[in-house]
């Protein structure tokens, strides 16, 4: 047999070391992560390798035994298990049962409406870091015994007490697939222990992982604390790493992709489909006994348990009804955190089935799939998230069940995931279907505790029971804010003092069409809605305020520039003409940022004008490659920075070394520069590192940047106008009584501007252009790629001498370029435009803009761009006349 870590271990050098069943119990891949390039895959937990169900469960089922074994009948009943999203809610699960009387918890990252937040924390090493827990019970983790068990108020020694009575005796257990540093755990362990503390707590692991050198901190973390800390394995070794591995894993990891990016468009073979005609998907109605759980989110008690054994013979004499009599091999494929429910069914199905039965889950982790016997993880189905994630829409994975000779799959998911999604042509259901002859549905009712149903819209509360369960048929809000009744639990590092503050989790993006006009997979804001707030301030107030030094930018917005009607004819026209222009601009780029800097970046426009060739961008890649690319827009200020909490979230739902940064064009480079600067002092404050500070551009005629379009100096039609070619969204806005310390930056979202947005009109006009640019763009791409691209910062230097012979003396007040010039002609005073003689289309709305705001052009030889706007120098309201046009210096 070739042990399926070998690939992985042969190629960066990974060795591992432990007893004689680990190498059966774990396999190694790689995944893109900046924090451990290398997987440990698990044969027996059930997420990434089909496994037989009864394998998966008997693994947890005995681990609670052993733990039952070491607390004795009196500490089992007064213990209380916790399971770690996503991979461990059903490995926790099957340890609560072992235990036989021990209600389950597991942390989430699903938020849901109306149930309040009884703490959180972060999963340092994790695709996806951010937990939530979110018991019904509120006591259910602060070690009341009477609470915990209410049928049982004895204490640990087995003597009779009032009720709550032994609190600190209530054994907290901890599941996780892994125990490796201990990070995670650990750091739960304090942050519950300093609410709510007791005397002792068991750690539980499929394997332990540590080091030599992390196997004394358990000791001395239980001496911290004062409370007795067990460990209970079924396994134990260490992964020994060599120098560099992380850097080495992920040059690796790139260039599989790429070799694999090449194969398939040359036509390689991918895992063969299973013989026979693919059907349409058979749903299953379960009969999911009602009030019980469908999995340990909200909590699981004994009585759930005893109740769901009843039903699981039923349920599963359902499913295999509506399986084919030729079906031999049968998966039942779980989802995400849903882990518990499907292995159960699936255990219930080997009891009735003559076929052979596995069982695997979807997952939100990617993985790198390599076809290869000595590699865990053969082959991967990607369809995107389909219940609404609070984090936004993302790929999603199901792994080893391509071309592993299904005849069945039955795919098992709750009723928040039962959406169009799911049922979507690319969504997972279809994605299954080349590979086996029959996919069944069956769809588990989520849970909502009691006391949340009354946020939710529907029929009065009196109707509903106390136990209740959502039908599969209901509309469960699974993204709405959660009110927190308590701070979050956070991690907190082993070189932290004894307590410290808290810091509170970031909020997730903001998406249309609640906040922008454009579609919600195009660009998630990291951003804070300020719509309702008065910010905007005449034009020449502004300009007074800013340049007495009285008032940032940022710190208010200018009144929403509200375009004649042949101003509006004056951007058709202009976008008609330029579209094909765009367009190719758009594809050279983004096949420059393909190609260098790796096959699925994340996109990070800088809002407002990097948003709208973010979006082009995000739709060049999936029109020429079928690629959907994550992309967020993010603040920057300048004199003031990036936003700091932005780049943290981005840390941690991201690698930083995937992130690039994207705006529409450069001007004179300010913000290139100022980008850098706070992309370097992030890092020494944070100590997050990995963000690459260089800026990718549809246009760079300053010469500032290395990744760009073109660097001619020509008319972005979405410079033209503000908020209504920018998704309605204003300019961003940075004022300290409206952005705390842990708030994203703000803008708004001019709602009643609707009726003049043509943001979805210039998307689409540049994007129906992408197909006839297409081998310009192939030519532009190869020429760019081996061409110098190194800045030469000429546009600088052009601003530098303009400042001084127009007697500026200071180059914030020079706006070269199309795009800089428009906006100056739109938002402050402008006090003359250079345009370059001889100029024609594209400065055609730049002549009327200056015409209608009385503002002289004037051409000049030996400019290196189109034109160059010149913000009033030393401005004050008396500097214009009455009807507020600018007049001539004298």
């Amino acid at each position: 047999m070739v042990w399926s870590g070998s690939w992985v271990a042969e190629r960066l050098g990974v060795e591992l070391v432990g007893d004689a069943e680990l190498r059966e119990l774990l396999g190694l891949a790689l995944r893109r992560n900046p924090k451990r390039a290398h997987l440990l895959v698990s044969h027996v937990l059930g997420k990434h390798v089909p496994q037989y169900p009864s394998v998966v469960y008997g693994a947890g089922f005995q681990l609670g035994r052993r733990v039952r074994d070491l607390l004795g009948e009196a500490g089992a009943r007064h213990a209380v298990v916790l399971g770690y999203a996503e991979t461990a809610t059903g490995l926790g699960h099957a340890v609560a049962d072992g235990l036989g009387t021990a209600p389950y918890l597991h942390s989430t990252r699903r938020p849901v409406a109306g149930v309040a937040r009884a703490g959180g924390f972060e999963e340092s090493h994790s695709h996806a870091t951010s937990h939530l827990l979110l018991p019904e019970d509120p006591d259910l983790l602060t070690g009341d015994v009477a609470a915990a068990h209410p049928a049982d108020s004895v204490d640990s020694a087995g003597a009779a007490g009032p009720a709550g009575a032994g609190s600190a005796d209530a054994v907290l257990v901890l599941v996780d697939d892994e125990f490796s540093t201990g990070n995670t755990v650990l750091n739960t362990i304090r942050a519950l222990h300093e609410r709510y503390p007791r005397n002792r707590y068991v750690i539980v692991a499929l394997a332990d992982m540590r080091s030599p050198a992390d196997r004394g901190r358990l000791a001395e973390f239980a001496a911290e604390i004062g409370a007795r800390v067990d460990l209970v394995a079924r396994n134990a070794g260490t992964v020994r790493l060599p120098d560099g591995v992380l850097e080495k894993g992920q040059a690796l990891v790139a260039a599989e992709e790429a070799a694999q990016g090449l194969a398939q468009s040359a036509g390689a073979a991918a895992p063969q489909p299973a013989s026979g005609a693919p059907r349409l998907c058979t749903r299953v109605d379960l009969r999911w006994p009602a009030g019980v759980p469908d999995g340990g989110r909200h909590g699981f008690t004994p009585e759930h348990r005893a109740r769901l054994e009843a039903a699981l013979p039923a349920m599963a004499d359902r499913i295999a009804a509506e399986l084919d009599d030729t079906a031999r091999r049968v998966l039942v494929l779980g989802f995400e955190e849903l882990m518990y429910a499907p292995v159960r069914l699936g255990t219930a199905l080997e009891d009735r089935l003559d076929a052979e039965v596995r069982y695997s889950t979807t997952t939100r982790s990617p993985v790198l799939a390599v076809d290869d016997p000595g590699y865990a993880i053969r082959t991967r189905l990607v369809f995107p998230a389909h219940d609404d994630p609070a984090d936004g829409p993302g790929a999603r994975y199901a792994y080893n069940v391509a071309g592993a000779g299904f005849d069945a799959v039955v795919a098992v998911v709750d009723s928040t995931a039962d959406t169009p999604g799911l049922h979507a042509p690319d969504g997972l259901l279809a994605r299954l279907a080349p590979h086996t002859a029959q996919v069944l549905l069956a769809v588990v009712p989520s849970y909502i505790p009691a006391d949340a149903i009354p946020a939710m819209s529907g029929p009065s509360t009196a109707s509903v029971p106390s136990t209740a369960s959502v039908p599969s048929t209901a509309s469960v809000p699974s993204t709405a804010s959660v009110p927190s009744t308590a701070s979050v639990l956070s991690p907190v590092p082993s070189s932290a003092p004894d307590r410290q503050e808290e810091p509170r989790m970031l909020p997730e993006p903001l998406r249309g069409p609640a906040f922008s006009s454009y579609a919600p997979d195009e660009v998630g804001w990291l951003l804070q809605d300020l719509s309702d707030t008065e910010l905007e301030a005449p034009t020449e107030e502004r300009e007074e305020a800013i340049q007495s030094g009285g008032a940032h930018y940022a710190e208010s917005l200018p009144v929403e520039y509200q375009p004649s009607d042949q101003y509006q004819d004056l951007f058709k026209a202009a976008l008609d003409l330029s579209a094909a222009r765009i367009a190719r601009a758009v594809g050279a780029v983004t096949e420059t940022v393909l190609a260098e800097r790796g096959p699925r970046p994340v996109l990070v426009s800088l809002a407002r004008a990097g948003t709208p060739v973010g979006v082009l961008m995000r739709r060049w890649a999936r029109h020429r490659h079928g690629v959907d690319l994550s992309h967020y827009a993010v603040s920057i200020v300048r004199g003031r920075g990036i936003d700091a909490n932005a780049l943290r979230w981005l840390a941690a739902h991201h690698n930083p070394a995937d992130v690039v940064f994207v705006d529409g064009w450069t001007g004179k480079g300010a913000i290139t520069r100022e980008l850098a600067a706070a992309i370097a002092e992030f890092e020494v404050a944070d100590g997050t590192e990995g963000f690459n500070p260089e800026i990718a551009v549809l246009a760079d005629p300053g010469g500032c940047v290395r990744t760009y379009g073109t660097r001619e100096d020509f008319l972005i039609p979405s410079a033209c106008l503000n908020s209504t070619v920018s998704g309605l969204i204003s300019r961003t806005v940075l004022r300290s009584d409206l952005v705390g310390p842990d708030d994203f930056h703000g803008a708004k979202f001019y709602r009643e501007l609707a009726g003049s947005d043509v943001s979805g009109h210039f998307l689409d006009t540049v994007a129906d252009r992408f197909g006839e640019v297409a081998d310009a763009v192939d030519a532009d791409a190869k020429e760019l790629l081996t061409a110098d691209r190194a800045p030469t910062w000429e546009g600088w230097a052009a601003v530098e001498r303009i400042s001084e012979e127009y007697g500026i003396h200071d180059v914030n007040l020079v706006k070269p370029g199309v795009g800089e010039t428009t906006r100056v002609l739109l938002r402050r005073v402008p006090w003359k435009i250079l345009a370059k003689r001889g100029a024609g289309a594209d400065l055609e709305h730049i002549r009327l803009l200056a015409e209608q705001r009385g503002v002289p052009v004037e051409e000049v030889d030996d400019l290196p761009y189109t034109c160059v706007g010149l913000i009033h120098p030393k401005y004050t309201r008396g500097a214009t006349g009455a009807d507020g046009k600018a007049v001539e210096s004298k």
